[in-house]
């Protein structure tokens, strides 16, 4: 399945019926009086969150959104038809924008949520609604009011417990492969991750989705390499986990790296709790592994060494993952009780 973030969407409403003008034709009958219905009542716009979906890309291939108009009043005081509602099926952290990328119209991040993006147009009264004691026999009715036509932009972000950060072949890919069942594509060169990966971790009985986005470089946040597009994947999340390169050259500087563009992205990463971490200690003698954490330790606080390729040091991170998330986050595991062997 190919994976698209953004989406831009054009969409409007179902305009209302019009009145009719009808006058009641019987026979024996000399005054009638007016018997002309109502019109119907346009269909809505609706957004809804719908399982099984972590992509926008079906909205690549259709982005007209009309609604039905309603059916006209008829005589014999007889209402029109209303028109048909369209609905939009979005995945969950699916964001909803004006045409301008900036205003928020919604954000839907809980299953089943709906949402009603343009309401269908009223229907127009017919002539039996402006018959009075003085008006006896009118010839006039209202049209229907018309729908509401907008441009809106779709864009996903992946509700995530924690999301992954560093620079490209940082070991973020390999990492979540080694503790979880995802599979993404692993490769040593820069940029193999093109789009964000999500995978649930399980530790102490305790399971939480992580995410993998594609890495980040110097000048990111200006556009350079990928961007900082996929920086929203992670904005959802209860924890970062900066991993670095120990066999890089200057971690110091890599690590200053990321955090110049997560803090140019915004407060609403830069805030977030993050834990440092120090990857591929396997390649690493214990002098240049000691030097290493020292020196980030001078700028970043705290700091964790594991390896990804050799599994070392993993529970000792998740573990460190787990205690930083809400316990509303996490989601406990059953112990499935093994079915007693029968005996006669």
């Amino acid at each position: 399945m190919k994976f698209l973030d953004l989406a831009k969407v054009h969409i409007r409403s179902g305009a209302g019926g019009g009145g009719c003008v009808s006058f009641r034709r019987e026979k024996f009958i000399e005054y009638g009086g007016p018997d002309g219905g109502d019109g119907g009542r346009g269909g809505d716009v609706i957004v809804e969150v719908v399982d099984g979906l972590n992509t926008l890309i079906d909205f690549r291939y259709q982005q007209h959104f009309f609604a039905r108009n309603g059916q006209p009043g008829m005589g014999n005081q007889r209402t029109g038809k209303d028109g048909a509602d369209i609905v939009l099926r979005v995945p969950v952290g699916t964001e909803i924008l004006e045409e301008d990328q900036d205003t928020v119209i919604a954000d839907l991040t809980e299953l089943g949520e709906t949402y009603v993006l343009a309401r269908g147009g009223n229907g127009g009264f017919g002539n039996l609604h402006f018959k009075t004691s003085t008006n006896q026999a009118p010839r006039r009715a209202n049209p229907g009011q018309p729908g509401v036509e907008r441009t809106i932009w779709l864009r996903l972000k992946l509700i995530a417990d924690v999301g992954l950060l560093g620079l490209p072949n940082a070991g973020k890919s390999t990492f979540l492969a080694a503790t979880s069942n995802a599979r993404p594509k692993i490769a040593d060169y820069p940029f193999t991750t093109l789009h964000p990966n999500l995978g649930v971790v399980g530790v102490d009985n305790a399971e939480f989705v992580v995410a993998d986005i594609p890495g980040l470089i110097e000048g990111a946040h200006e556009g350079r390499g990928l961007g900082d597009l996929f920086l929203g994947h992670v904005e959802r999340c209860a924890v970062l986990l900066h991993l670095i390169d120990g066999t890089a050259e200057d971690v110091v500087e890599d690590y200053r790296t990321i955090i110049h563009e997560v803090e140019a992205y915004g407060p609403a990463l830069s805030d977030k709790p993050r834990l440092t971490v120090l990857n591929k200690i396997d390649a690493l003698s214990e002098e240049a592994l000691a030097e290493k954490t020292a020196a980030l330790e001078t700028v970043a606080g705290p700091v964790m060494a594991m390896s990804g390729a050799a599994h070392t040091g993993l529970i000792e991170v998740l573990r460190a993952l787990r205690s930083r998330i809400d316990a509303d986050r996490l989601r406990l595991r059953e112990d499935k009780e093994e079915p007693e062997t029968w005996q006669p």
